[in-house]
């Protein structure tokens, strides 16, 4: 059951309430959905606060967490993640990989009316932390981290990539976990990417790009 009490950043207690309450309010009011897949979505967020949760890096999935493979980590790679690895989210604002969340659904383009920048500050609380900002722009732009440094994606041709984009950051974050890096800033992340044969390079203080193909990131 959810305990919001035991997530990372007690400061957004408040706003999480306020938007469990709108996102529960509007599925019990939902009228019947035209596909199993939809009402599966609304079933859940009616029963938020009751149903069963897991570890946030295990309840999400995607291309991303598929490039991560967080199940195939060894233990000290695992506990790695459970420590740095955070989470943007439209319903909790930010969680750590660690902390345990019930299946929902709830998106950046949910956020609109009384809901509208219901993050917008929640990046204030990481603002004296080293963070490379993984996120897509729909979620940089719910939650923006100042300082944050961001991470574009581009193929061998240098422009930018759609499906591998996803898949090869979280291939990246896969290489920090298992490298137990520890927090550096953009040229000292490229530095200890240019040791593995990872193409990173810091263009600028706060910003990296990354080189992928479909065979991965070296």
């Amino acid at each position: 059951m959810l305990d919001l009490g035991a997530l990372a950043f007690p400061p957004l207690s408040s706003t999480r309430e306020r938007v469990l309450d709108v996102t529960i309010a509007k599925a019990v009011a939902a009228p019947p959905a035209a596909t199993p897949a939809r009402q599966r979505w609304i079933d859940d967020d009616r029963v938020l606060r009751s149903s069963p949760t897991m570890p946030a890096i295990e309840r999400y999935e995607g291309v991303l967490y598929d490039g991560l493979g967080a199940a195939s980590l060894d233990p000290s790679a695992r506990a790695w993640v459970d420590h740095h690895v955070l989470i943007g989210s439209a319903l909790w604002g930010f969680v750590r990989a660690s902390d345990r969340i019930p299946s929902y659904r709830c998106s950046s383009s949910d956020l609109k009316g009384p809901l509208r920048g219901a993050w917008s500050d929640a990046g204030a609380l990481l603002a004296d932390e080293t963070v490379v900002d993984l996120r897509s722009k729909a979620y940089v732009h719910v939650a923006p981290v100042p300082g944050a440094i961001a991470v574009d994606v581009v193929g061998e041709d240098g422009a930018a990539l759609n499906h591998w984009n996803k898949h090869a950051k979280g291939a990246l974050v896969r290489r920090m976990a298992e490298a137990g890096l520890a927090a550096s800033g953009a040229h000292g992340l490229a530095a200890w990417a240019a040791d593995r044969g990872i193409r990173l390079r810091a263009i600028a203080d706060d910003r990296l790009e990354l080189t992928a193909t479909a065979a991965g990131l070296g």
